[in-house]
This record gives structure tokens, sequence and C-alpha cells, in this order.
């Protein structure tokens, strides 16, 4: 079996053209039994390239992997990790080399692109790891990166969770806030930011974000059902993992959680909302409740911190100690400090909660969180002309190799 086997892959040469036989693919919305071609990093299209071979050797591939009846689908994106294996993204300290670490850690997860996320901090810290945490391709030692996921500091004081209640700060002057908050390198460096939308100013800062590509989600907010609405009007198309560090829902005031149920928010498509399907942050009646809700909408995320990958103990978020058992505490409280939760056991958690569809399933993971960043096809998709960013599963979902532009980066063999 090729793909168990890295001295059999190898590195594809520029030019090379992969063909995956015996394998069923994720495409379309669906599974379909077919081969999966690739060449120079991206998935092509075979028809295309057989009636344009003059000869039956230039339509033949440079190298055949049998997947032995293995699934093939997009890799897992993860728009909200925190850190993992002793690394904490919100560290001033951080390093390449700690960052490396994760981007190769989590390739086991299936997860192949990620949002380094960084908790609410100080202008310096934000300075500081910015730049490091910027957009970058992956590669077969390392997932991607597709920019900053900014959870802070412009949360309520209501509703901080686990972030530094002494560091939150309101965007009283709309969009400028952003940038004399987190540097000069704020545009280039982060794709989502979570705010909420009741704070002075947020709502400019939210339109704002919008003009520049940037994600606005709205999340630790105390924000009833018209502000929520408000917030998406502005240009807010993302909710920051639903039912935590928000207003539960009420029938009266539904809240946040209302616009899973909202018509008039202005939102061509609706609005896409995070979800931990840890089995601790949301019930599994509540997981079931939001995925009828928005089947299209679920955005599978982590929400992890560096303990993620270590054992129980006491470890740093941002500013913050955090107490490990089988779940994260802020420690000597009860209050839920992000997760330990890896990608690949949420789907399989997800889909466990919900009874939906495989398809549903990674689609959650991979092509709804690429809508949200909006780097669909090119990532999130198996179609001709995206990136061949691939994890093949075994009928448990079980992630049994991962590919990174074509290239094996993980095999469970």
């Amino acid at each position: 079996m090729c793909i168990r086997d890295r001295t059999n892959i190898g590195r594809a040469m520029v030019g090379d053209v992969i063909k995956f036989r015996n394998c069923r693919i994720l495409r379309g919305g669906q599974v379909i039994t077919d081969n999966l071609w690739v060449q120079d990093g991206k998935v092509i299209d075979p028809e295309k390239r057989f009636w344009e071979a003059k000869a039956e050797r230039q339509f033949a591939a440079d190298r055949v992997v049998d997947c032995h009846g293995l699934l093939i689908a997009p890799g897992y994106i993860d728009i909200q990790l925190n850190g993992a294996f002793g690394v904490d993204f919100t560290c001033a300290d951080l390093t390449p080399e700690q960052l490396d670490t994760v981007a190769a850690g989590v390739l086991q997860q299936g997860v192949t692109s990620f949002c380094p996320t960084v908790v609410t901090s100080s202008p310096e810290v934000y300075r500081r790891v910015l730049p490091l945490l910027g957009p970058r391709k992956g590669s077969a030692a390392a997932s991607g990166i597709l920019g900053v996921h900014l959870e802070g500091p412009f949360i309520s004081e209501c509703k901080y969770g686990a972030h530094d209640k002494t560091l939150i700060r309101h965007p009283d002057q709309g969009g400028q806030s952003l940038s004399a908050m987190y540097g000069s390198e704020f545009e280039r460096c982060a794709k989502i930011v979570t705010i909420a939308p009741e704070l002075p100013g947020a709502l400019d800062a939210i339109a704002a974000m919008s003009e520049v590509g940037i994600v606005a989600s709205l999340g630790h907010s105390a924000a009833d059902l018209d502000v929520a609405t408000n917030g998406v009007r502005h240009g807010a198309t993302l909710i920051t993992h639903l039912f935590n560090a928000m207003n539960p829902f009420h029938h009266r005031d539904p809240g946040i959680v209302g616009l899973l149920g909202a018509t008039d928010h202005g939102a061509e498509d609706g609005v896409f909302f995070g979800l931990i399907v840890d089995g601790i942050h949301c019930h599994p009646a509540s997981v079931r409740m939001a995925h009828k809700a928005s089947p299209a909408g679920v955005v599978l995320v982590t929400d992890a911190m560096m303990a993620m990958g270590l054992s129980p103990g006491e470890y740093p978020l941002g500013t913050m100690q955090v107490e490990i058992t089988d779940r994260a505490y802020i420690a000597g409280t009860t209050t839920l400090a992000g997760s330990i939760a890896k990608m690949d056991s949420c789907v399989r958690r997800f889909r466990e909660d919900t009874g939906c569809s495989i398809v549903e399933a990674l689609e959650a993971a991979s092509l709804h969180p690429a809508q949200v960043l909006g780097v669909a096809p090119q990532k999130g998709t198996l179609e001709f002309g995206a990136d061949a960013d691939l994890i093949f599963l075994d009928d448990q979902l079980n992630v049994q190799a991962c590919y990174v532009g074509g290239e094996l980066a993980w095999s469970e063999f």
C-alpha cells in the first residue's frame, strides 16, 4: 500500500503527475468512486489531460498510488487554535521553531491549514507575535497558515471567559482602533477578529474589517438579537464558538444564538458559526439543534490551547493559568478555558452527536471554514484547480495519511 511508505512516495518532482487510484473522493457535495489526479500541488482534470495528450505516454501518470479503498477528502481547516504541544500563540516570546512544532503536529489530525489564535493581550504582545503568525504556504513538513484569529481585546467585560479582564478594551475609534491596538502588521497578518458588537465603535470597526477582507466574528458578547443583527448588517459573517461566552438562548430574546433562526439580518447566505464539539463545551442536544437550524453554517473548531497533546497539569493561556484534567479550566475556577480537543475527534463526535452524513461532517471542517475565510474553492474542496491538501480516511473517519500541496506530510503506517 503505497501511501504507507514514504520511500515509495518520495518528493514529487516539478511537473510530475500523481494518480491516486482505488479510492473514494469527496467532491461536489458527494462521495464518488473515481481516481484523483495531482500535479504541481494542484488537483487536475484527467479528461483535459487526456485530450491534450498527443500520445499515451503523455497521458499516463508519473506515479500511481493504490489507496486500497480509502476516502480522500480535503484537509481540515481549524480557524481557532490557541496553541498545542506546549506552545502558546499568545506568548510574547513565541519563536518560529515553536510555531513549526504546532504546524507539524496537527498534520496527524488531518489539519492542513489553520488560523493561529491570539487571546486578549496588550498592544506590545500583538506587535511581537503577529509578524510570526502571518499567512504562509503549507509543505510536507508543516500545515499552512491562513492568517491570525485575534480573539480580543474588543470583547465584553460580562463575557470574558478565560481572557484577562484587565486587558479588555473598547474600539471607540472604529477602524482606527484596530490598527492602534494590533499595529502595522494587522491587515497583512489578521484573518479573523472576534468582537462584541455592543461595544462603542464596534459596528464601525466591523465595517472597516469587512472592507479589507478581514472576517468580523461576533463573540464574547452580551448582545441581544437586534444588536447582533446590526453587526451582521455591518459585515460580520461568523459567530465565535456558538453557545459559549454569550447570553444563553431565551425564547423572548434569543441573543446571538438567534442569528441561526433570523431571516432579516441581510446576510445573503446566512451566518457561519464555530462549534467546539468536544463533548464538554456543547451538549449533544445543542450541537444537534445548531446543525438542524443551519447545516451549511457549521464550522468545527478545536479552540485548543497549549496543553493539547500534553499530560494533565497547569499551563499558561495568555496571562492566565489553566488547569488540565480531562478538560481545561482557569486554575482555581470552573470556567472553561479553551479545549484540548483534536480536530479529527471533533469531526467524529459531530457525526455521532448529530447523525449527519459523512459529507456534512467533513465539510464542516473543510469547505465551511474555507468559505468563511474566502479561500474556497482553492482550499476546502477537491475541485479541479484546488490545492492538493488531502486527507485519507477509513470508514470511521480516522485519519490514515495527510498530503499538503500534493506531498505526503504524514502517514499512520
